[in-house]
């Protein structure tokens, strides 16, 4: 029973793709000065029009709890890209064949992919300083991505996403 127990939790760890994040930002940037922001109006965020407002309301929820306000007169802009790539398969089994004699041997070995390769989403969030400094601060995230999610499973790995890349903003000094 235990080792059931075992396998089973193992199984949902393993299932679960997390949320890697990257960040990078200008360390010149005082960032006590930005408040308001904006979102580009001719962003192409990569995503349909339903994630991209699912999208922008886990960001407008998350800046607000941050102390940031929406503003037609921003301190800075927010540019989105998303994108969508098969990633290689994680798992393989591997298989080798080795022998010799004599003080010499030699061998043969090979990774043999497990399943079909998943479906990975990459998001890139830019904060742009349009009258100063450019582009100041940046987040790229990758997570795994089903194009056969329901809505509120896809809302929820938005919301995760979003919680993920602005967990390091603003960047302590």
């Amino acid at each position: 029973m235990k080792n059931i127990l075992i396998a089973i939790v193992s199984l949902c760890i393993v299932s679960c793709a997390p949320v890697r994040v990257n960040y990078d930002f200008d360390k010149t940037v005082d960032f006590s000065k930005y408040k308001t922001y904006q979102y580009y109006g001719d962003m192409k965020s990569g995503l349909s029009p339903l994630d991209t407002k699912r999208l922008l309301d886990a960001l407008d929820a998350k800046m607000a709890a941050k102390g940031f306000t929406v503003s037609e007169n921003p301190d800075f802009l927010i540019d989105i890209k998303s994108s969508e790539f098969q990633a290689a398969p994680r798992q393989t089994v591997g298989v080798g064949v080795g022998g010799g004699g004599g003080n010499v041997g030699g061998g043969i070995s090979i990774g043999l992919p497990i399943g079909q390769p998943a479906l990975s989403r990459q998001t890139t969030i830019d904060f742009v300083d349009d009258k100063g400094k450019g582009l100041f601060w940046q987040a790229v995230s990758e997570s795994g991505f089903k194009q056969n999610e329901t809505p509120e499973k896809r809302e929820a790995r938005l919301q995760a996403i979003v919680e993920k890349i602005l967990m390091e903003y603003p960047p302590e000094k």
